[in-house]
Formats: C-alpha cells, sequence, structure tokens
C-alpha cells in the first residue's frame, strides 16, 4: 500500500544490523549443511541448506534497501526492494524445480 500512499516504512538501524548478521551467519550455516548433507547422503539438509542461501539472500536485499533509503531517503526504495526479493524467490524455486525434476529422473 506504500506504493499507492507515497509514504515509506521508517529506516530501521535495529534492522540493518540484524540483516548485517544474517548474511555471514546463514554462509556458515548453508556451508556446513552442504558438508554434513554431502558426508550422510541427506537431500532434505540439503534442501535446509539451500533455504539458508536463500535467507542470506534475501537478508542482502533487505540491507540494500535500508542503506538505500537511509541515504536517499526515497519513499519507493522499500517497495523496489520488495520486486527484487520476488524475482530472487521465484528464480530459486524455478531453480529447485528443476533440481528436483533432474534429480527424479537420476533415480
Amino acid at each position: 500500500m506504500e506504493f499507492v500512499t507515497q509514504r515509506a516504512q521508517e529506516f530501521s538501524m535495529p534492522g540493518l544490523l540484524v540483516g548485517l548478521v544474517a548474511i555471514p551467519t546463514m554462509y556458515f550455516l548453508a556451508k556446513r549443511k552442504i558438508a554434513i548433507a554431502e558426508k550422510i547422503g541427506s537431500r532434505a539438509l540439503r534442501a535446509d541448506a539451500v533455504e539458508s542461501i536463500t535467507c542470506g539472500w534475501l537478508s542482502f536485499m533487505v540491507v540494500i534497501g535500508l542503506v538505500a533509503q537511509y541515504l536517499t531517503g526515497a519513499w519507493w526504495i522499500d517497495s523496489v526492494t520488495s520486486l527484487g526479493i520476488v524475482w530472487f524467490l521465484v528464480k530459486e524455486g524455478r531453480e529447485a524445480w528443476a533440481a528436483e525434476e533432474c534429480c527424479d529422473t537420476c533415480h
């Protein structure tokens, strides 16, 4: 609704800090989950690792949006960031489906 009313959410320093902490945390978790998944052959843990990667990228998008909003004060930054997140989620979903189809035909 903010796009219609041309009013933005207020900048959040705690939100920025959480986003900044989440990026390396999710990267570390994803790497560890992938390593363990490969050792034990767990597709479920590998899928969970991909979710951690996605969370890291989403945190990155949030940080970009918050910094841009802070620097410019533009009311529409949050809406553009949201569209970027949607694009990323659709891309990741398609890749996951393609990988699932590949794995189903291989076994």
